[in-house]
């Protein structure tokens, strides 16, 4: 296995062949190297990741890790798996070898990412550390689950931190209306927070609309994208889930006020974004209209928690609810139902009849 001296460049590269994963012979060639060390050492992971030999380093298994998983995920979702791979886990675990990492190794990992701190003296939050442990994890299973590593030293270990549920927040109709009503200054805000309110999207899918989604002889909207702001460019993607993908009712005074909002925007085209806005845009709305109509704030995807509360309490089925919303399963939507103690009460109430009857 030579490595090869670039007299122009003065470094090093390394070029010879190998068998791919089909048997056929290619040819491979890496330039750049400080030295002939380093190119035979690369060489030397290369082979080892052809072949998925376990003694590769852990920095050669991501490389693997990431071939097999990146073009399966939201390209959002892989860009923060990929931010904490290679700033928390590959500084520490990079030089080890994937088959020679024990649940000790992952411990003295835990232990620095418990201790560390931010100039502010800052620690991790629990829910991020149980983050990181995760990713970690799910690297090491998938070298047991397909290139033969006996054991997820991680899993072993066990986990750090612990899983914090956001408070589920929402607005009641008599909140949401107030604060509708100090939005009608800003035609496209309102508009916005009514199909987000009404029909209970969520803000990706939202920012993804074109005039092309919406049936109004019907009063249907389609929902087939959704829009997301990445590294300084719009990328349009698929929705969070295949149940995502639906098509809604709208309520006819939303279709009415959509009609009339889609002939207010000059020469737009079917394919044009409808709301050529940020979500910075919208949270800044949100806390504009929030202050103003003097109720309490919320996040812009707690409208989808208020629209599935309503439904709620309007006596809709979580079949049918998690049908209109794109709900994965039927567990989601049932985790709802505590928004409204009133039907507690009534419950109460209407036992407290059938006992008196009695």
């Amino acid at each position: 296995m030579p490595a090869y001296k670039d007299s122009r460049q003065g470094t090093w590269y390394a070029s010879f062949y190998f068998e791919n994963w089909q048997g056929v012979k290619q040819k491979k060639l890496k330039r750049g190297f400080a030295t002939k060390k380093d190119a035979l050492a690369w060489e030397r992971e290369f082979l080892l990741q052809q072949a998925a030999d376990l003694t590769m380093t852990f920095e050669a298994f991501v490389e693997i890790y990431i071939t097999d998983k990146k073009k399966r995920l939201r390209e959002n979702t892989w860009s923060t798996k990929e931010h904490i791979i290679r700033t928390k886990i590959l500084p520490y675990f990079k030089e080890k070898r994937l088959s020679e990492i024990k649940p000790r190794d992952v411990i003295a990992w835990q232990n620095e990412m418990l201790n560390y701190r931010d100039k502010n003296g800052k620690a991790y939050s629990p829910t991020y550390l149980k983050t990181l442990h995760g990713q970690l994890s799910a690297i090491l299973n998938h070298a047991v689950r397909f290139y033969g590593l006996k054991s997820n030293a991680a899993a072993t270990a066990g986990c750090m931190g612990s899983e914090k549920h956001k408070e589920m927040l929402f607005w009641t109709k008599e909140e949401y209306l107030k604060f509708a009503e100090v939005m009608m200054d800003k035609p496209q805000s309102y508009y916005a927070f009514e199909v987000l309110y009404w029909c209970g999207i969520r803000e990706g899918e939202l920012l993804a609309l074109t005039p092309a989604d919406f049936d109004l002889d019907k009063g249907l909207l389609s929902i087939t994208k959704s829009y997301q702001r990445l590294k300084g460019r719009d990328v349009i993607t698929d929705p969070k889930t295949p149940k995502s993908v639906r098509v809604i009712q709208m309520p006819q005074f939303l279709t009415d006020e959509i009609r009339d909002y889609l002939k207010s925007l000059y020469k737009v085209q079917p394919d044009q974004r409808i709301f050529e806005v940020t979500k910075s845009y919208l949270h800044h709305e949100m806390d504009r209209g929030a202050k103003e109509a003097g109720v309490k704030r919320i996040r812009i995807h707690d409208l989808r928690h208020s629209h599935v509360s309503l439904l709620i309490e309007m006596g809709f089925s979580a079949l049918a609810i998690a049908d209109r919303v794109g709900h994965e399963s039927v567990d989601i939507t049932y985790k709802y139902a505590h928004l409204f103690p009133s039907k507690q009460q009534e419950m109460a109430q209407k036992l407290n009849m059938e006992r008196k009857e009695g």
